[in-house]
């Protein structure tokens, strides 16, 4: 299966590189470029899985004080990319995209600038020119990180009729409506769901039947579940639980969050304390038990994903600069190291091909 990898460029790193994941032993194969770009931080994967889509993480975007967006055509055969075009991000420190259901609108979340655009993605894969750009406006009370606002993610519900955003400046989760014909957001009725104060909502993953949606909150290391209204695209918090072990206290940094395929486990990455946080859930209500927690294998785990089979868990350890393979045992949802870790560097987002059905 093939694995792509965002990273920060620099001395050590091109932009996105690939490698192979052995479905049977979990191994990594060595890594290589799949395409060159700077500071692909974040990456999207086509519904189609012919195109892949990366934010450029950049201070400028000709002559504009934004970041980029790239769309590259995937080689079926070698997996290597070739750049399609680019668009502006619409505002600067883009920091996440995402494409929603249907292959047809690329949504982005600029954090530095607290706003988000959304394009539309033509048949060939290309990005049209921005349909959609929303600035947020507000604060929340951390009066060092919440003055302004910060959109960190942007994800589509599962049924593609909305656009989530989770502002960490705002302790929000913006919703907009999608419109696949035009590439088009507009701000929903309610325009956005609270989160907990203070706590600085990161990023956003669905349950599989689409009822719930869990919130990695970066500030204060926690889990935040919410009950999804999918008529009314709102959000309604019923727990939130800390990620940390017991005694440690919320010096850390939460960075992402990933429901298994089979819906029984929710997995949470804490920078700093360097560990992704195992949670079983209960399928009638949505709400979490905390099930343990397992090393990164390195430091920074900025970002990690389950394959779609739900056996493997990937981490990417931004700060050692590393990926490291964990196999997922489906009665407990423990992790344990399949011995299996390769070297990238500032390695920061992954996205799995999914084989062809």
């Amino acid at each position: 299966m093939t694995v792509y990898i965002g990273t920060y460029t620099g001395p050590k790193s091109k932009g996105i590189y690939m490698t192979r994941l052995d479905p049977a032993k979990g191994t990594l194969s060595a890594p290589e470029v799949a395409g060159e770009l700077k500071n692909p931080s974040f990456l999207a994967i086509h519904p189609n899985q012919k195109y892949l889509y990366a934010i450029g993480e950049v201070d400028e975007f000709k002559g504009q004080k934004a970041g980029g967006i790239t769309a590259f055509s995937i080689d079926p055969a070698s997996g290597k990319l070739t750049q399609l075009n680019q668009q502006s991000s619409g505002g600067p420190g883009p920091a996440f995209v995402g494409v929603d259901p249907s292959g047809k609108i690329a949504m982005i979340a600029n954090y530095g600038g607290g706003s988000v655009e959304s394009l539309p993605i033509n048949a060939d894969g290309t990005l049209g020119a921005p349909a959609s750009f929303f600035q947020h406006h507000g604060s929340s009370i951390d009066p060092n990180r919440q003055k302004e606002p910060h959109a960190h993610s942007i994800n589509a519900t599962p049924d593609g009729a909305f656009a989530v955003c989770a502002d960490l400046g705002l302790d929000q989760l913006l919703v907009y409506r999608l419109d696949t014909a035009t590439g088009k957001m507009t701000p929903n009725d309610p325009p956005f769901s609270p989160t907990p104060a203070g706590g600085g909502p990161r990023h956003l993953s669905f349950a599989p039947d689409g009822k719930f949606a869990y919130v990695v909150n970066e500030m204060g290391c926690s889990v935040t579940v919410m009950a999804y209204d999918a008529e009314h695209g709102s959000f309604k918090e019923i727990q939130t639980i800390t990620a940390l072990p017991a005694e440690k206290s919320p010096k850390y940094s939460g960075a992402e969050v990933q429901v298994h395929p089979s819906g029984k486990f929710v997995y949470a990455s804490v920078r700093g304390l360097d560990v992704i946080a195992i949670f079983a859930v209960d399928a009638s209500t949505g709400k979490l038990t905390p099930a343990g927690h397992q090393s990164s294998g390195g430091k920074t785990p900025r970002n990690f994903r389950i394959d779609p089979s739900g056996h493997f868990l990937l981490a990417a350890n931004q700060g050692s600069g590393n990926v490291v393979a964990m196999r997922i045992d489906p009665n407990s949802g423990a992790l344990t190291p399949t011995g299996s870790v390769i070297d990238v560097a500032s390695a920061c987002c992954i996205k799995f091909l999914s084989p062809p059905k």
